[in-house]
């Protein structure tokens, strides 16, 4: 999920703006710097990590206190939501709070056609933290629910109608942060990409993984939101399939304009 520039363009610099000023640093002020690597790639790892425990943690308190499925779900997509929303307004300003291969790797992509994005270094650091981080935190719900640390989950997910949930959810998921950052609206990424996967849980057959980190820490625990280690490979290669249809989406729809006198006068 990414926010790279949510808080950038918040607060002072949302008021000089709205009046016509290009927001300036005070004088004498040292300019904005790039937090180190370590930085980010930690803010990667731990947030990462935060996210996959607030899935499976949610899902095996939701079992323990409801067998209806339905109100499972709920809870679970809830919990997602709100940890969600959170550790993207609180990463988002160091590492662009991606906690995900597909979003990290688009933004290079596209970083190397000339636009913003992280760099290929930044990007081979962001990955295993990523991955790394989504481990730990399936571990670590298993250890503070009292469930074995790594247990291989046994949820096949491997039905075509599911992995198809899962082209759906990540082309709409990079669509979306793309397209926010494409109208200069990333200030909103915490409430939109939250709400976004929330909504996902509920529309998408697969309950929207959409995030290649996340779908292997979700192996390592057999609990409500586990995905089987045999299912993991196709969810991946599907997950990145929809990376690249959101990316098509964005240049199609947020294609730039024609100025006035570019436009035809026939």
């Amino acid at each position: 999920m990414s926010a790279t520039e949510a808080t950038e363009h918040g607060g002072a610099e949302e008021s000089a703006t709205a009046a016509g000023a290009e927001p300036q640093p005070a004088p004498g002020a040292t300019p904005p710097q790039s937090p180190p690597l370590v930085a980010k790639a930690a803010a990667e790892l731990v947030g990462t990590a935060a996210l996959v425990a607030i899935v499976v943690g949610s899902g095996i308190q939701a079992t323990e206190l409801t067998k209806d499925v339905g109100l499972q779900l709920l809870a679970n997509s809830t919990a997602t939501v709100f940890g969600l929303g959170v550790l993207i307004a609180l990463l988002g300003p160091v590492s662009g709070a991606h906690f995900n291969p597909a979003v990290t790797l688009a933004e290079w992509w596209t970083a190397r056609r000339g636009s913003a994005g992280v760099t290929l270094r930044e990007a081979t650091v962001y990955v295993p933290a990523q991955i790394a981080g989504a481990i730990a935190g399936a571990v670590l719900a298993d250890a503070m629910f009292g469930e074995p640390l790594v247990k291989w989950s046994t949820h096949d997910r491997s039905a075509g109608h599911l992995l198809l949930g899962e082209v759906v959810a990540t082309a709409g998921l990079i669509l979306l942060i793309f397209g926010l950052a494409r109208t200069d609206r990333l200030r909103f990424a915490p409430v939109a990409v939250a709400s976004y996967i929330g909504a996902a849980y509920w529309f998408t057959s697969s309950t929207s993984f959409a995030n290649p980190a996340v779908t292997i820490g979700r192996a390592f625990t057999d609990t409500f939101a586990g995905i089987a280690p045999g299912s993991v490979a196709a969810f991946i290669g599907v997950q990145l399939v929809g990376a690249v249809v959101g990316l098509a989406l964005v240049a199609l729809i947020f294609m730039p304009g024609r100025t006035a006198e570019e436009q035809p006068t026939g």
